[in-house]
């Protein structure tokens, strides 16, 4: 058995769940997490939910994994960057 974090034996699967704080301060922790990670767009984050508080967690986990891999490959287009393969979501901005 290793002694290395779980997080660095598998990096794709690091989340971080966030309950209870305001919008600033959820931006301030996403950008401190990112901060000190090596790979920070690897980070998917979420915020927890009427809907999603419900959920076991090994259930949430699994979404906002698929999502954050959706959108890293399939980056939103904005506005004046339709030609561009480069878009931001939700957790990029926080940067």
């Amino acid at each position: 058995m290793s002694n290395q974090p779980e997080n660095t034996k598998n990096p794709d699967e690091r989340m971080v769940l966030i309950h209870g704080f305001s919008r600033e301060e959820t931006i301030a922790i996403m950008r401190a997490a990112k901060s000190v990670s090596s790979d920070p767009q690897g980070i998917a984050f979420t915020t927890s939910t009427p809907s999603n508080i419900e959920w076991k967690l090994r259930d949430v986990i699994a979404e906002v994994r698929e999502e954050h891999e959706y959108m890293r490959k399939n980056p939103p287009q904005t506005k004046g960057s339709e030609n561009s393969s480069q878009g931001q979501n939700s957790e990029e901005g926080a940067e």
